[in-house]
């Protein structure tokens, strides 16, 4: 065995394949059985496949067998072949449990959830007090979103201060009632998790939840130490910022996505951010310079698009606001909200009958929107189009009947 796992360090396949040859026709079988675990551990599954085999020709009956070369079949993509010997496995063997904890996990990462939990359920049924069989269900639950029902489990594994290798049912707990928006709880096991050992999943985890449960300054203080522990966790610096934003501190808030953007420069939701926090800081120059380049990660970023028309429809930019429309317009982006922008610009600078072509255009989305419909009507008026100006005065008096002026033009209109 010792020169098998030199071999193996050293990822030498001749060596491998000599040796194995007379392992195992020399070796007990449990020796034999234990360089299948190796060969596991290593990842030399086309190996551990071929011990696994040989064992099986001398027990041909052995359940565990069936179940371990299933598994290595699977993790070489003979789904088929594993099934059979999983199928193959007798209700009656010891084993049996554990054939249906592999065929519900191999359902599950086939999107069949529910034939993976009756698979579960009928394990938990011959094993109602198992761990593993219990956190396997949890685990699926979680998985498809039955958040509470995937806690209720957890919850009792923890009680029961049951482990798992590489698992922290604390961490899992946070991350349930996370997922479930159950916030407050989340936080209280992510700070017990955090005194556990300090993890920047945990930390951000940790912040998330205090920022949903309105605990800002936690958040900041959570976050400032995730970005000590790792720089270049992206997702830290907008959940900072905006955490900034809650306490009102907006150039601290500014100064957050900036330093995140050094990080992350591909990321268009930092750009938007930075932008609308450089407008609330008086900075409109680079709140619009971070718009633009927002879009230019993504030209159909929707809100970055209507956050940089408003701003040039603001600034009375109409010039501005018909070359970013019609940038958009040529690169087949059609989105109905830009329409009142466009018309009031083309008003604006007399272009008339496109003005008219987006009033019309918008009014289908934009009957219940008073100040459109005000735009659009006076608009009509002026144009002399008296039969349309009728129609959204109707509209306006229905939405706001008790304003007598829409009334009085419509009156005036009705005796012209």
């Amino acid at each position: 065995m010792t020169e098998m796992m030199q071999a193996l360090e050293q990822g030498d396949l001749a060596l491998i394949e000599q040796l194995l040859e007379t392992f195992l026709t020399k070796e007990l079988p449990e020796d034999i059985y234990a360089l299948a675990e190796v060969f596991m551990q290593y990842g030399y599954m086309k190996e551990a496949d071929r011990v696994l085999e040989h064992l099986q020709f001398l027990f041909p009956e052995e359940a565990q067998l069936k179940i371990d070369r299933a598994n290595v079949l699977m993790e070489l993509g003979d789904e088929d072949e594993a099934l059979d010997f999983l199928l193959e496995v007798e209700e009656t063997a010891p084993e049996y449990p554990q054939a249906l904890l592999v065929l519900a996990d191999y359902y599950q990462m086939q999107g069949l959830f529910e034939v993976a939990e009756m698979r579960i359920n009928e394990a938990l049924s011959i094993l109602p007090d198992e761990p593993l069989l219990q956190f396997a269900k949890a685990e699926l639950l979680f998985e498809t979103g039955r958040f509470l029902e995937a806690a209720r489990l957890y919850e009792e594994l923890y009680e029961q201060q049951v482990e798992f290798a590489g698992v922290s049912l604390t961490e899992r707990l946070a991350e349930v009632y996370r997922a479930g928006a159950a916030y407050e709880t989340a936080l209280d096991y992510y700070l017990k998790a955090l005194d556990d050992e300090v993890k920047p999943d945990v930390l951000f985890g940790a912040a998330y939840s205090a920022f949903q449960s309105q605990k800002y300054e936690m958040a900041i203080k959570q976050l400032e130490e995730l970005k000590e522990l790792d720089p270049d966790y992206f997702s830290a610096y907008l959940l900072l910022a905006e955490s900034y934003t809650m306490t009102e501190d907006n150039k601290k808030a500014y100064a957050a996505i900036l330093e995140g953007l050094k990080r992350d420069e591909y990321d268009k939701s930092l750009f938007l951010f930075a932008g609308k926090m450089a407008l609330k800081t008086g900075l409109p120059a680079e709140g619009e310079q971070h718009l633009r380049e927002a879009i230019a990660l993504d030209p159909e970023y929707m809100e970055a698009v209507l956050a940089l028309i408003s701003v040039l429809a603001q600034q009375e930019r109409h010039e501005d606001v018909i070359e970013l429309f019609e940038t958009l317009q040529k690169n087949d982006f059609e989105w109905s909200t830009l329409y009142p922008f466009a018309a009031a610009a083309y008003e604006n600078l007399e272009l008339y009958d496109r003005a008219y072509e987006f009033y019309r255009l918008a009014y289908n989305d934009f009957k219940e929107d008073a100040t459109f419909l005000e735009k659009y009507v006076y608009f009509l008026l002026e144009e002399g189009k008296r039969l349309e100006a009728k129609e959204v005065l109707g509209q306006l008096i229905t939405i706001q009947p008790g304003e007598l002026e829409w009334q009085e033009k419509l009156e005036t209109l009705e005796f012209e």
